[in-house]
């Protein structure tokens, strides 16, 4: 190479564009939040399989039969999606208040309280036609189970209190109130053995989608996943929420309204799990008793950490646990395993998200060079 034909080169090389870092150093965010998850539940389903063997049992079976009890069948998809209406519901009680930085986990108190506002209501309301009871019950719950959860969020704002704590107290609270109005002043005299209230009635029911065994739930969890979504990351309101949860002392310098941001989205967030109650009233008991503390609740907190906290990727997630919670059944006729192995499952695969949280960023050959 001639002294000019390596300058007119270097010339080139210096004004040519830098190199083009790859698909996997420009994508890598995006992969990180699906390799991540995906990797802790390959990991959680690897130690049950460990779990299980200790009694004896194939893991191979254990994942076949979970898969089918999940999704093998149209009966399977049906139990698996009815599972999933009031976990995405749930769910979006922790992922909101996530957006602020805040950690709820009182879904549960919400959902109990939902069910009890829309079971009032219903109550009081019995002669009316259907629809109009239905609205007024899910009013009612989005209200009862919107001020449970604003509570926690006052309680933190203007008293310091922990949220994480406060959130999970309320639970207790809202069981314990449950508890003595089924089993006194609203408990049907019917009802001998298992305390509840009296029926809503089945017009005032909200019936299946047509053609399914699946209730309209899954409906309104779908909406409020969506409308979630759209409120947090395409509007002012949801960008004044992000920018508090990333530094709350610069939020209050620029003049955002920090305490109407935190009380607006806790009730939202307590909202949703109170429509998860007057679903599970609505849809599946037909009244309220002991069953709706089923732990729908908790569970949606670990939805919602697998899903980032993300309310469009809380569908997807909600849809697999809901899976794992209907295979239970199956498992336990064909592997002789107690029902609530699907809750070690869910333990274990909680505990492999909250360790993997740490692994954000740090993937070698997901990070761009320096």
């Amino acid at each position: 190479m001639t002294s000019e034909t390596a300058d007119s080169a270097e010339a080139v090389g210096a004004v040519a564009p830098a190199a083009d870092p790859g698909f996997l150093q420009r994508h890598g965010g995006t992969i990180e939040y699906v390799l991540i998850p995906g990797a802790a539940m390959a990991g959680a389903l690897a130690v049950f399989g460990i779990f299980v063997m200790l009694f004896g049992k194939n893991p191979l079976d254990l994942y076949f039969y979970m898969y089918y009890g999940a999704f093998g069948t149209w009966f399977s998809w049906q139990n698996t999606l009815t599972r999933a209406a009031p976990l995405i519901l749930t769910a979006l009680c922790t992922a909101l208040p996530a957006q602020l930085g805040m950690v709820i986990i009182g879904g549960e108190g919400a959902l109990l309280i939902g069910a009890l506002s829309a079971t009032s209501v219903a109550l009081l309301l019995q002669g009316m036609p259907p629809l109009f009871v239905q609205i007024a019950m899910v009013i009612a719950g989005v209200i009862g189970g919107g001020l449970w959860i604003m509570l926690a969020g006052a309680l933190r704002q203007y008293r310091g209190v922990n949220e994480t704590i406060s959130s999970l107290l309320l639970v207790y609270i809202a069981l314990a109130i449950l508890n003595h109005l089924v089993e006194g002043m609203m408990r049907d005299p019917a009802s001998l053995n298992k305390p509840s209230t009296r029926e809503i009635g089945a017009a005032n029911m909200i019936g299946s989608i047509p053609g399914t065994d699946v209730h309209w739930g899954l409906v309104f969890g779908l909406i409020a996943a969506v409308a979630a979504y759209i409120l947090i990351y395409h509007t002012v309101f949801g960008f004044a929420a992000r920018v508090a949860g990333g530094n709350i002392r610069a939020a209050k310098i620029v003049g955002l309204g920090v305490s109407k941001l935190i009380l607006t989205v806790c009730f939202l967030a307590g909202g949703a799990a109170g429509l998860a109650g007057m679903v599970e009233v609505a849809a599946v008991q037909g009244r309220t008793n002991a069953n709706l503390a089923a732990g729908y609740g908790f569970t949606g907190i670990l939805v919602a950490f697998l899903a980032r906290q993300n309310p469009l990727a809380i569908i997807p997630v909600a849809i697999l646990l809901g899976g794992i919670s209907a295979s239970g059944g199956l498992l336990q006729r064909r592997l002789g395993l107690p029902d609530a192995s699907v809750l070690v499952l869910q333990g274990i695969i909680f505990v492999f998200v909250l360790a993997s949280d740490a692994l954000y960023g740090r993937i070698g050959f997901l990070k761009g060079k320096s």
